[in-house]
């Protein structure tokens, strides 16, 4: 998040690249909703830290994947309507669903868009832009940020949330027969982003002050839920580390590689779904910025 739309590997944890095949979509799309849901009362947590000085009736969500950030922010603001915007068709009919089910649905719009275009489609004029888990994924952000400078109405809001890096589910020393192999699925993980995704774990102030903005605030919001774990958080990390499978295989050893699928093998005693010791511990940070 986005979503996140994988986030990579994650909305973030896992948000969709822009240009990732729309055949991915239904992996992409179970990861980012059990992202919401494990981390619902975080996501919360960050649209209720945002510094409002009169309630937005327009909002625009760039890269909103399945509607983590969609659907918190329109129970934050119960007279705001909503723009949605994503670049895969499957995403946006899946936020159609869950938008319908929260009874929300005429107050969403939907908009298939690449962020990464030349020109976007015709947002409005809204109060408040939210991009969770996206603007890492901009080919260009620098350019993005402009635009969104120049999307939003005057004193109008851009929040800008990132993840710190993907979510981490073992303990230290785990798992027994490979300990440390989360540490190294992340640092080939973090080798990977860095030749392909290099805006990820930016620090976006600066850039926003160079777009324009007025950074009123930095918040981060750290993660650590259970253990014992929820059967949500349990099926997220599962998700989360086959995702990730993809991005660190050929950057580890034949042990590791073992041991890696044990965790994933849902029949193993292994299994990432069968340790009491589950976790799910990362760090998200806001940037609040204002057009003045």
């Amino acid at each position: 998040m986005n979503h996140p739309s994988p986030h990579t590997a994650q909305h973030g944890a896992h948000h969709v690249h822009r240009h990732e095949p729309e055949h991915d979509a239904g992996d992409q799309a179970e990861i980012l909703d059990l992202d919401a849901e494990v981390l619902a009362e975080h996501i919360a947590s960050i649209t209720a830290w945002l510094p409002i000085e009169a309630s937005p009736r327009r909002i625009v969500d760039l890269g909103c994947g399945t509607g983590a950030g969609t659907l918190a922010l329109l129970e934050r603001f119960p007279e705001a309507e909503l723009t949605a915007v994503d670049v895969s068709a499957a995403h946006l009919h899946r936020l159609q669903e869950k938008a319908a089910a929260a009874g929300a649905a005429d107050r969403v719009r939907i908009v298939q868009a690449d962020l990464d275009a030349t020109a976007w489609p015709e947002l409005g004029t809204p109060e408040l832009v939210w991009a969770s888990a996206s603007m890492h994924h901009i080919a260009d952000p620098d350019h993005t940020l402009r635009q969104v400078h120049d999307l939003l109405a005057p004193g109008g809001l851009f929040a800008v949330v990132e993840l710190a890096g993907f979510p981490r589910f073992l303990p230290e020393g785990a798992p027994e027969d490979a300990p440390g192999l989360e540490e190294r699925c992340h640092a080939a993980l973090d080798h990977h982003h860095a030749e392909q995704v290099p805006h990820r774990g930016a620090d976006w102030g600066p850039k926003l002050t160079k777009a324009g903005f007025t950074v009123e605030g930095e918040h981060t919001i750290t993660v650590n839920i259970g253990p014992p774990h929820t059967d949500a958080a349990g099926r997220y990390a599962l998700s989360s580390l086959r995702r990730m499978r993809g991005s660190v295989a050929s950057a580890l050893t034949a042990e590791d590689l073992t041991a890696f699928d044990q965790l994933l093998d849902t029949n193993s005693p292994h299994s990432i779904l069968r340790r009491i010791d589950l976790s799910v511990r990362t760090e998200r940070t806001v940037w609040a910025a204002r057009r003045t």
